[in-house]
């Protein structure tokens, strides 16, 4: 199977790092997805994994492909009931726990650099959250320059700002430079199965990549985390639902939520 490379240090320390994680790429609004909404306020209450992390590193609030024009007060319920669900904020320090991330459409480049810094602004003084996901994400180096410019700006918003950039696929190496964390694959378990990790990856932890896979059937979760481990990423969201463009697919529970998020840790069979 082609995802089987040659062992590399990354590829290494990926088999033997600490238990992957879940990233929640944004449920539907609470009103329509009050299941959804009440498993990301359980895992929040999850303890921390021996080594390091809880079951759930971080979620998406995406009230209208972007914070709307106004506070929704529906959303305000459903984020600060998941801030309950953790200790709170320290003394000069972060809120720990998962993080929440403020959804950002860069349109692969094509929004203005107002637009994103205004909604992000919208997003820290109504919601407070831990950081964006900067949603299509471009991948070229021509729009490098233009992304750490947005970058920079939304971590000089808030202390200790969070920032995932949600390609898709694999960018030039330079955007690890600005996020957090970069998303290399969004997109079903057919090509998921056969894909290939970009060799530059090697130079950075599993903490840094996120894989988001849609049309997984139950009968082979185990192979695609297995797949995330040899391809180097900490963090997954893997679901049987099945995407037709409109992003549906991440808006509800996977059908075998339980059993996926059981085997999210150090019991992951190797």
């Amino acid at each position: 199977m082609s995802h089987l490379t040659a062992s590399t240090p990354s590829l290494e320390a990926a088999l033997g790092a600490g238990p992957l994680g879940v990233g929640v790429p944004g449920y539907g609004h609470p009103l329509l997805a009050p299941a959804e909404w009440g498993e990301l306020h359980r895992l929040a209450q999850e303890e921390p994994h021996p080594y390091g992390g809880g079951p759930l590193h971080w979620a998406v609030l995406n009230v209208a492909d972007g914070p709307g024009s106004r506070p929704d007060p529906h959303c305000l319920a459903a984020v600060a009931r998941l801030r309950a669900a953790g200790p709170g904020r320290p003394a000069g320090g972060r809120r720990p726990g998962p993080r929440l991330l403020g959804h950002l459409n860069a349109a692969h480049g094509s929004r203005g650099f107002g637009e994103l810094v205004s909604e992000a602004h919208r997003y820290l003084d109504w919601y407070a959250v831990d950081g964006f996901i900067l949603d299509r994400c471009p991948t070229e180096r021509t729009h490098l320059a233009e992304t750490r410019r947005v970058a920079t700006t939304l971590r000089a918003l808030t202390d200790d700002a969070y920032l995932v950039f949600r390609h898709g696929e694999h960018p030039c190496a330079g955007y690890a430079e600005s996020a957090d964390q970069l998303v290399t694959f969004a997109g079903p378990w057919t090509e998921y199965r056969w894909s290939q990790v970009a060799e530059w990856t090697a130079d950075h932890p599993p903490e840094r990549f996120c894989h988001l896979v849609h049309g997984v059937p139950r009968t082979h979760l185990e192979e695609a985390l297995r797949i995330a481990r040899w391809q180097g990423a900490g963090t997954v969201f893997f679901t049987d639902r099945r995407d037709t463009g409109s992003g549906a697919a991440w808006q509800t529970l996977p059908g075998y939520w339980d059993e996926f998020v059981s085997r999210i840790g150090p019991g992951v069979s190797e």
